[in-house]
C-alpha cells in the first residue's frame, strides 16, 4: 500500500492508478485518449471518450476564439472606410489644423490685449474702407453726379458689381456656415445675419473684384495703380489680423473676387442695352 507521501505527490502530479492494483502509477495525459483500461473501468467505450475529449473546455475556448477571431475579421464596409482613411481625407484634415493654428498665430490685433493690439483702431478703419456699404453709397453718388454717358456707364457696372458681390457671398456663407475664430470678437461695423459666418471674406471678394475694376477701367498713373493693389492685399490681410477669418477664407475670397470680376464683364451693361432693358420693361 503506497504511503500518504507518495499519495499526495501523485495527486499533485495528475498520475493515476493502474488498474492492477500493482503499485504503480501512470500519467495520463488530459488532451489524449485515456488507456483502454481506464475506459473499461469507467464502463464508457473509446468513442465516446474521444468524443469528450473534443468536447473539453480548453478545445471549446479554443473554438469561441478561432470563431470570433474570424467574426472579428469580417467587419462591415463603412467601418473598414473609417479605419483606413482616404488620403484626401487626411490632406483636408491636415489642412484644417494648420488654417486653424497660423490663424490663431496671426490674428495678433484680435482684442486691446494683444501683441498689437494698440494697432487694433487702424485695422478697423482698414476694415471700413472695404465694407460694402460705403462701396455702394460711393457707387450711388458718382452715379448720381457722372454727367457723360462713359462715367455713367461705368458707375453702373461698378454698382451692378458690389450687388453681385454681395448676393454671391452670401449665398457661400449661408451654404458653407463656418463659423469664425474662436478669437474674433463681434465688433465690426454693420453687420447682417450671414456676417455671423467666416467663409469666404466678403472684404477680400470685394477688394480683389474693385481692385480689378478700377484698374481696368479708371486711367491711373503708376503710383496710384500700386496703391490700388496694396490697399486690397491690406484689406485682406486684415481681416486675419483682427481675427475675423481664417487664413483659408481670405485666401478663397481673394480668389473668388478675381473671378467675379470676370463675370461683371460678361454681363457689362452699356447705357444702349440699359435703354433697350429699360423701355421693354415699360
Amino acid at each position: 500500500m503506497p504511503s500518504p507521501k507518495a499519495r499526495s505527490s501523485a495527486a499533485r502530479s495528475g498520475s493515476v492508478p493502474c488498474a492492477g492494483g500493482n503499485g504503480r502509477y501512470e500519467f495520463v495525459s488530459l488532451s489524449r485518449t485515456p488507456p483502454p483500461h481506464l475506459l473499461q473501468r469507467q464502463g464508457s467505450d473509446p468513442t465516446a471518450a474521444r468524443l469528450r475529449a473534443s468536447e473539453s473546455p480548453s478545445r471549446r475556448r479554443g473554438s469561441g476564439s478561432s470563431t470570433s477571431s474570424t467574426g472579428g475579421q469580417q467587419l462591415p464596409e463603412e467601418d473598414c472606410m473609417k479605419l483606413n482613411p482616404s488620403f484626401i481625407g487626411i490632406a483636408l484634415s491636415s489642412l484644417l489644423a494648420i488654417d486653424l493654428w497660423l490663424s490663431k498665430r496671426l490674428g495678433v490685433c484680435a482684442c486691446e490685449d494683444a501683441s498689437w493690439g494698440s494697432v487694433r483702431p487702424l485695422m478697423k478703419l482698414v476694415e471700413i474702407s472695404g465694407h460694402g456699404i460705403p462701396w455702394l453709397a460711393g457707387a450711388v453718388y458718382c452715379l448720381y453726379k457722372s454727367d457723360s454717358a462713359a462715367g455713367q456707364e461705368v458707375m453702373l457696372n461698378l454698382l451692378m458689381a458690389l450687388v453681385l458681390d454681395l448676393v454671391l457671398v452670401g449665398m457661400m456663407k449661408a451654404l458653407v456656415r463656418r463659423r469664425r475664430p474662436a478669437h474674433n470678437r463681434m465688433d465690426m461695423f454693420a453687420t447682417f445675419s450671414v456676417d455671423g459666418y467666416s467663409f469666404p471674406s466678403g472684404h477680400a471678394t470685394r477688394a480683389a473684384m474693385c481692385a480689378r475694376f478700377l484698374l481696368a477701367h479708371l486711367v491711373l498713373a503708376a503710383p496710384l495703380r500700386v496703391l490700388v493693389l496694396l490697399w486690397a492685399t491690406f484689406v485682406g490681410f486684415s481681416r486675419v489680423l483682427l481675427g475675423r477669418h481664417h487664413v483659408t477664407d481670405v485666401t478663397f475670397g481673394f480668389l473668388m473676387g478675381y473671378w467675379q470680376y470676370n463675370l461683371v464683364e460678361m454681363l457689362w451693361l452699356s447705357p444702349v442695352m440699359l435703354q433697350s432693358t429699360i423701355g421693354q420693361l415699360q
